[in-house]
Formats: C-alpha cells, structure tokens, sequence
C-alpha cells in the first residue's frame, strides 16, 4: 500500500466517525458513545479536509503561506467615482470605512483612521497637544481648521470627551489626497 493509500484509507475511516459510523463494522455509533459527540465530530470533519487536502497535493500538506499577500490600498477611477462625501461632518474612522467600503477586502488592505491621521499630521493639518492632566490630544491646526477639521466636544457614559470631526470639504481633502497617504504610510513602514 502507498503512503497515498494509506491516507485515503485513513480519512475513510475519520469520514465515517464524523458521520456517526463505526469505521470497523459500519454499524451507527450510539447516542451516548464519546465517538458521537458533537465536538469530536466537527474535529473529524476537520481532520477529514486537511486529509483531503494531504491527498490532492500528492501526499503533502498545503502551503498557507501560498495565500497571495493583499494589495495595498487603492482605488479605481470608478470606485473613486462613488465615493460619497457625508453632508455632516464626521470622524476619521468613518472616512477610513466609506474608503474600505469600496474595495475587494480580499485581496486589498484596509486603510486606517491612523494612517490618515498620520498623514493630515505630517502635512500640518493636525497636531498632537498635551493636556493640562497629561494626556495627549489629537487636534487640528490652524491651517487644519481652515480645511475644515475641528474638535466637537461630547458627553459620553463615561464624561466629557473629544472629537476630531471633518467637514464634507475635509473629507473630500482626505479622497483627494488617498494616494499620497498610501504612499505616506508605505515610506513610514521602511
């Protein structure tokens, strides 16, 4: 018997206790058996597939690391086009989340609130301040408040908070400018 053989004989037999059958008389496993649990079972299940997947590559285990590596963020002329600047002025998370709505999530890496932020920083729109409890804030600066980045304060369950809001002209500053902020956050990995 090949070791191929020897395989496919041995997921014959997980097979069948996945299935609640015993591999050696073909009878149904009882109810109360270990063999029949549920827990055991779905292991099986699984064991059954990697087993599959041993047999279809020839006798070898597949190679997860062969999962093609994500694209970085982009956008297409035609994703771009429906990109939808909000009416109210909202956070960078949500900007960061219109972006990725309109990407293969697959094959595209996501892009954060903090890259962007990142970038609104190294091009003089936002500023990090330290706080009189010393804290540190992000905030805009002058010249981010003349683009339309502002601080709202809020009540929350746990107090007074702040927020970083954008305007409908500061987000589309952020679609304007998604490329250099890629390129940004690509030159920041090196």
């Amino acid at each position: 018997m090949t070791e191929l053989e020897k395989i496919a004989y041995a997921k014959s037999f997980i097979d069948k206790l996945a299935n609640g059958i015993n591999p050696v008389d073909d009878t149904p496993i009882p109810e109360g058996d270990i063999a029949n649990n549920v827990r055991l079972s779905r292991c099986f299940f699984y064991v059954s597939d990697i087993l599959r997947q041993v047999i279809e590559n020839g006798g070898t285990a597949a190679n997860q690391s062969a999962r093609p590596r994500k694209q970085e963020f982009s956008l297409t002329s035609g994703e771009r086009a429906r990109l939808l600047v909000s009416e109210r002025a909202i956070t960078v998370s949500e900007i960061a989340n219109n972006l990725n709505f309109h990407i293969n999530q697959e094959t595209t890496k996501k892009i954060t609130g903090a890259a962007i932020n990142d970038w609104l920083m190294s091009a003089g729109l936002l500023e990090i301040v330290m706080l009189q409890n010393g804290k540190q804030r992000k905030q805009p600066t002058a010249q981010g408040n003349e683009m339309g980045i502002f601080v709202d304060e809020r009540n929350g369950q746990f107090g007074q908070y702040y927020v970083v809001l954008f305007t409908p002209e500061a987000q589309q500053l952020v679609y304007d400018n998604i490329e250099a902020i890629v390129a940004f956050k690509q030159a920041k990995k090196k």
